[in-house]
This record gives structure tokens, sequence and C-alpha cells, in this order.
């Protein structure tokens, strides 16, 4: 008999597993595509959490597989010793989100633990803010971000507000999987929890600060108030957490013309109006840019579930709409930031940005212009959230601004973590200021490459699922790894960087060291200002091609960049 096999027998004969779970297994019985996925497998506790698909197995998210993640992290944080620990637990608008959340609240309290538990569904930079503002020992965010309907998810935060990073996940990872029986698993009733002082929901003061905490960070109020009345604003939160906090902020700060897509605007786990709610995808876009031609509106805006990306549109002379790259969009609000803050006289001399390896190279040209210095990480927003940390432990630099290409920026250190809502405010603030000078968003970004260059990035994926998918995808990545291409596109390859090995290995030969965390990266840095990336993901069941090239022109990039991503599939084959 497969092991599969007998884990799923397991749960049908147990005594630790509900009716609700037995039935739903009993309904596959038969089925053995369905039994090995579902049990091939423990879902894995990555190094933020886990993430996988609702139901019933080892391979999936569910009360059990989140409840074993829970007792693992309680019991890492009472070996800690902490005084007096505490965890801030939040949630998205997915199916079972809040359903798990006050089941991780429950296993928490039942191990000694108080939690603050927010009250309804809120963004990820609201949580990660609570944080740091009630001084918690960790986070819980409660979401599968961007990912299809069927999916959920549980990310852990520490003390400092960012996502866990070693050695702190490894401990967490360590404890999850001693875990081997389900019964080890402590609960308690949420009457006791709230009579105990053990739970206690959270809600509208931690919004009021997080609010504060953005209006911070506004460098033209003046501007917004002045043009205020003049911008339209169309505003989708696909179904999710940022509805609320989005409208809020953009009413305080004086736009008075925000339209929030009326299909989108309400909170939906089947998320009914899109195939995915990914606003890096056009397809999303489709209901909020039929509202902004009706409308005339000048930007488009649209987050997902959990609200920490950001997808844009913005309208051009002709009346059309184009859209930006999470790089694009980026780009235009360090450039806007950056600026504004050498013209008001307080851009620090010590200022950081941070930025992923696989982020656009234009970063480190607007570093220059602003005598800042530019930090390089792994891929995943939780480094760069590492690296602010560091520049305040070390009072080394301030720190500036932080994005990935991944459509997730974070313009201020309030938070830890990408923060769509603060980033609309950031755009739209921009949006109102380049209209002040009789300019359109986009009029602005061209500018912004005919003075830095023509920098143009892509991305493409290849879906591998299941248990063959995954050998498929670790045998693809063996194979660059042990047979690295001399050139791509025509373009010599300088240099190979291997971010699991740890070294680097130029064209003369000589082998040097990355110096950043262990993880499953090559690198191919090219000619011509050109380069690819290939990872496996870590929250999806593909492998991702990143590329970047340099144009003389925006036509001559795209042209230059569509060359190079067939040159890489055909060498990933």
């Amino acid at each position: 008999m497969e092991k599969y096999f007998e884990k799923y027998k397991e749960w049908l004969n147990s005594d630790c597993f509900d009716d609700v779970t037995k039935n739903e297994l009993r309904s596959i019985e038969g089925n053995e595509e369905q039994i090995k996925d579902r049990f091939y497998k423990e879902l894995e506790f990555g190094t933020a959490g886990l993430r996988g698909i609702i139901g019933a197995g080892t391979n999936r998210m569910n009360k059990y597989t989140v409840g074993r993640a829970t007792q693992g992290l309680a019991n890492f944080i009472n070996k800690m010793n902490i005084k007096d620990p505490s965890v801030n637990i939040s949630f998205d608008s997915r199916h079972m989100s809040k359903e798990f959340s006050e089941i991780t609240a429950l296993i928490l309290n039942a191990n000694g633990i108080k939690v603050n538990l927010f009250d309804n569904l809120r963004p990820v930079p609201e949580l990660s803010f609570s944080v740091r503002y009630l001084h918690a020992t960790a986070g819980i965010m409660i979401t599968a971000s961007h990912n299809p309907p069927e999916y959920n998810g549980y990310k852990v935060y520490w003390s400092d507000g960012a996502q866990i990073v070693p050695p702190i996940d490894k401990g967490i990872i360590e404890e999850v999987l001693s875990i081997k029986d389900f019964s080890l698993i402590k609960t308690m009733d949420k009457k006791s929890a709230i009579d105990k002082g053990l739970l206690k929901y959270i809600g509208k003061d931690v919004d009021d600060a997080f609010i504060v905490a953005l209006k911070s960070s506004c460098l033209n109020p003046e501007i917004i108030k002045e043009q205020g009345k003049n911008v339209k604003i169309v505003y989708t939160p696909l179904h999710g957490a940022g509805n609320v906090p989005v409208q809020r902020i953009l009413k305080e700060l004086g736009f008075e013309n925000v339209y929030v897509v009326p299909e989108q605007e309400l909170p939906d786990g089947d998320f009914p109006t899109v195939s995915y709610p990914n606003p890096e995808d056009p397809k999303a876009f489709e209901l909020a840019l039929k509202l902004a031609k009706k409308v005339d509106a000048d930007v488009v805006l649209a987050t997902d579930p959990d609200s920490d990306r950001l997808g844009v549109f913005s309208k051009i002379r002709n009346g059309e709409y184009v859209s930006y790259t999470g790089n694009m969009s980026a780009l235009l609000i360090c450039e806007y930031e950056l600026s504004q803050k050498k013209e008001k006289g307080i851009l620090p001399d010590n200022g950081g940005i941070v930025t992923t390896i696989v982020s656009s190279e234009m970063t480190k040209a607007i570093a220059k212009e602003y005598g800042a210095k530019v930090f390089e990480t792994l891929t995943g927003f939780k480094w760069i959230g590492e690296k602010i940390r560091q520049f305040e432990e070390n009072n080394s630099y301030a720190y500036l601004f932080g994005f990935e290409e991944s459509y997730g920026c974070l313009i201020a250190p309030h938070a830890r973590d990408k923060d769509g809502v603060s980033a609309v405010m950031a755009l739209c603030e921009a949006t109102a200021f380049y209209k002040s000078k009789g300019l359109t968003l986009w009029e602005e970004m061209i500018k912004i490459y005919e003075k830095y260059g023509f920098y143009k990035e892509g991305q493409i994926s290849i879906v591998l699922k299941g248990a063959d998918g995954a050998e498929k995808i670790k045998s693809k990545m063996s194979n660059m790894r042990a047979n690295p291409p001399k050139e791509l596109n025509g373009l010599k390859v300088l240099e190979v960087r291997d971010y699991q090995e740890h070294t680097i290995k130029n064209i003369n030969g000589d082998v040097l060291t990355t110096y950043l965390p262990t993880s499953n990266v090559l690198y191919y840095e090219l000619e011509n200002n050109s380069w690819c990336c290939v990872r496996p993901s870590g929250t999806e069941p593909k492998i991702k091609f990143y590329m970047g090239v340099k144009g003389s022109s925006m036509e001559d990039a795209e042209i230059q960049l569509e060359a190079l991503a067939k040159a890489m599939k055909d060498f990933v084959g």
C-alpha cells in the first residue's frame, strides 16, 4: 500500500478528525489521483508559513494543518521565555479566513499566549503595523494573497512587523515538524479565552493609528487639497480587504472624486468577477476600466485581497488607458518621493533604497541621482523588512523606499511588508502633483525613462502541478545548475550567481561569494545591461523566469525583452 493511501485511511479512521472532514474524504474514495494529491506530502510550513488549497488532507489548508502550524508556533514562543507574549491576528475575505483566524487564536490562548484578533478583515500592511504598534511578539495573517479562490494561507510575522526570517523561521519550522500527532494540538472555547483575558478583539483604535501613520508620509497635502476636486480616481479592492482603508485615506486627504467599482467593492471569497484576484493581470481591470472610461478617470487602481499589491492603469492624452508593471509604478512612486524630499530639503544624506535581485536595474540610476545606496535582497518582501530592521539597529541608513517587481512597495517604515494602501495614497498624491504641473501620470513615466534610460523587465512562468510537477521543477533547476549557458540571445553570460551554492562565477573563471541567504535561485548577468533569473515559486506550483534589458527606446527595449524571453524558454526546454 502506498504511503499516501495509508495516510488517507488514517484520517478516515482516527478519532482526531471530525465527521465533516471524514465525509469529504469518503467522497473521493476510489479516486486515486485525488487521494494522492491530498496526501502525498505534508503541506509545507515554509519560511513564511502555509499556503495551499482548502480541503481535507495533509497537503491541504484545513483546521488540522493550520492547528499544527499554530501549535508549533506556540511551542516556539513559549520556549523563548518571553514575558507576557502576545500575537496579533488578521484575515482577508477568502473562504475560511475568519474561521482559521479564530481557530488559530484559541490554540494560542490554550498555550497561555494572549491574542489581539481583528474584529473584521484587515489588510496585510495594517497587521504588520499593528505588531509594532501594540508591541506584540508575533503576527499572523490568514490570506493566500492573489491566488485563486480555492486557496488560503497563513503568514507569520515577528516582533519587528516583518515576515519571519532566519533563525526565527527555522526555529518555528522545527517545532511544527516535531508535531507528529494532531491530538497534541491544544485549544479552548472562546468564552473562556475572553473571560481569562487571553482573547481581545481589536479594531478602531488600530485603524485610526494606521491612518495617522499613512498621513504622516504625505509630502504635498496642500496640493491634494488644491487638486482633490480635479483628480478622478477609480479603485477596486477586488472583493478584498483594501476597500475600507483605501477609501478612508483618500477621503481624509481630500480626494473628492473616488469611484469604487461597485461589483467588486464588497468582500467575497469566490471573487466572482475575476478569473483570479491578481492586480498583476490586466484582465482583473475589465470592470474598473469600463468605469474609468465612463467617468473619465485620471488613474485606475486595484489592490489584491490582502491589499499588499497594487496594480495601475492611467489615462493618456487620447483618452485610452495604459498599464504599468510593478517595476514601473514603484519607480514612479520612488522618483516622486525622492524628488519631493530633495526639493523640500528633507532627503537624508544616508538614504537607503531596498529592492530585490529580480527588480528593475533603473533603481540604481535613481539612487545615484539622489545620493542614496541600493541594497539588493532575495525575492520576497520579508528580506526588505529585515533590511529595515538592520538599518534601525545599526543606525546606519535611513530607509527611503523599498519594492519588489511583483507589484509591491513600501513608502515608509510604518509597516514592514508590502503596503497597497500607502501605495494607493502615494500614487494618487503623485497624480495630483503632476496634474498641477499640467502633466499626466504617463507623461511623467516617459520623462523618467528619458532621464534614466529605457529599462524593461518581464516575467514568464511554467506551471507544473502535483507530485510529478514538483519533480520536473526540481529536475529543471538541477539541469540549469549543472549546465549554465554561455550566452542567451547572442549576449555573453558575464556572471552566474548561484544563491543555493553561494557562488558568483564570472567570465574570467573567478569564483566569489554571494553573501545572501541560501535560496534555490540562479541569476545570469549578461552583456548590454541585460540579465535573467530563474527560481521555483515558494507559494505556487510553478518555476519563474525573470529578465531585464535596457533599450535605446521603448520599442527597442520591447524587442530586446521579447527575444531574451524566447532565448530563456529555449534554454530551459
